[in-house]
């Protein structure tokens, strides 16, 4: 079991930065793979971004590659998300998830232990 708790959300203008954290409790955080989505007011939840297992494979969605930089610190169990350059359609709760594959994927139905989220607003 793996508990996930999402903190660093908040409001900014547009251009400015944000990092999110999440905090993993539980044993062998260094087994999962790790990802962050979005979700917002009227849609489906989004994949933004994935790590792996080590750290040294990441994946973006087009939307955000280029801004948004995913890593992880395996020994302080936790996985981050830098926001840079954020525009008003990046608005949404971001959400950390964890999957038990070995590799990053994308798709929200792999994934198996979610946290709480965190709302980021950016103002135009």
């Amino acid at each position: 079991q793996v508990q996930l708790v999402e903190s660093g959300g908040g409001l900014v203008q547009a251009g400015g930065s944000l990092s999110l954290s999440c905090a993993a409790s539980g044993r062998f955080f260094s087994n999962y793979a790790m990802g962050w989505f979005r979700q917002a007011p009227g849609k489906e939840r989004e994949f933004v971004a994935a790590i792996s297992r080590s750290g040294g494979n990441s994946y973006y969605a087009d939307s955000v590659k280029g801004r948004f930089t995913i890593s992880r610190d395996n020994a302080k169990n936790t996985v981050y998300l830098q926001m840079n350059s954020l525009k008003p359609e990046d608005t949404a709760v971001y959400y950390c998830a964890a999957t038990r594959f070995g590799t990053v994927v994308a798709g929200s139905k792999d994934y198996d232990y979610w946290g709480q989220g965190t709302q980021v607003t950016v103002s135009s």
